[in-house]
């Protein structure tokens, strides 16, 4: 049997850990496969889109969650209506999209014990907030606060969190604020302030997305951001005593479903976070702790 073929496109990705996921993943469940890394530049998305179709299957991250949507040619109910895919798999030369980060986000909190989804504060919305917001409604969330730079941007998201409350007979207040005006406002209180942005990220980890006062008003934080492993905001949410919820679980339990849609063995709970564990010693090792 020839060895399956899989990659992993977005851009940049000098920093992806997926790589060494997926070796992990694919070792484990005794497969013979190649993981790829194709940085891709926005004006080359066309052209790679149409080189996936000679590989079994293939992940996506930021930007283009919902930029490679135009490029398939079916995705599943739950990818449609967040308009989000970041795990494709080839059928017969068909390309099918699907979205596995509500699944790892679930991971990542109910390992660290931050169970409390009813008042959420979500920061950005793009292809990784669209997934968390709907993941976090659908889990019974009475409150999504959506704060953006652009306020406008980010209606769109917030609407279609309404329908999806309304198509599912959910009683949940969505609402839009901008940045500025999450900073001004210090009473309102959230049990999970999610942040779904890129700010942080290596080789920039000395951004936050929020303030401390922001911080101090939530109680847990998650950041989708993995890389550096302990962002400044989850710094600053253990120095405040919240619970830090670190991206690293996210990526490894999507990483794990995704494989699944692959058709490939799953992996269990213990064995993701063991997983876990280990790439973050893998990611301290390659990039010294999220330092450029």
């Amino acid at each position: 049997m020839s060895e399956k073929r899989f990659a992993l496109i977005g851009h940049p990705l000098a920093h992806s850990m997926s790589p060494f996921l997926h070796d992990r993943l694919f070792a484990a469940a005794g497969v013979s496969a190649s993981y790829e890394l194709l940085d891709t530049a926005p004006e080359a998305l066309a052209e790679t889109a149409e080189r996936l179709r000679a590989y079994d299957g293939f992940n996506i991250t930021i930007p283009y969650k919902e930029a490679i949507l135009p490029f398939l040619d079916a995705v599943d109910e739950k990818a449609a209506f967040f308009r989000s895919v970041n795990t494709v798999k080839n059928e017969g030369g068909r390309l099918v999209g699907y979205t596995t980060d509500g699944d790892g986000f679930l991971f990542a909190l109910e390992a660290a014990g931050a169970a409390d989804l009813s008042r959420v504060l979500l920061l950005g919305c793009g292809g990784a907030s669209r997934a968390m917001g709907g993941t976090a409604l659908l889990a019974g969330a009475e409150q999504i606060r959506i704060a953006a730079r652009s306020p406008q941007k980010a209606e769109p998201l917030a609407r279609d969190l309404r329908a999806l409350a309304e198509s599912k007979g959910l009683r949940c207040a969505v609402e839009v604020q901008s940045l500025a005006e999450l900073e001004a406002d210090g009473e309102s209180r959230f049990s999970l302030l999610v942040n779904g942005t890129p700010v942080g990220m290596h080789p920039h980890p000395e951004g936050c997305p929020v303030s401390e006062s922001v911080v101090s008003r939530c109680g847990a934080v998650f950041d989708a951001v993995y890389n550096p492993d302990e962002t400044v905001l989850l710094q600053t949410a253990k120095r405040l005593g919240k619970t830090a919820v670190h991206g690293i679980g996210m990526l490894c339990g999507q990483a794990a479903v995704a494989q699944t849609i692959w058709g490939i063995a799953p992996c269990d709970r213990e064995g993701l976070l063991r997983l876990s564990r280990e790439a973050v010693a893998e990611m301290n090792r390659l990039f010294g702790r999220g330092e450029a």
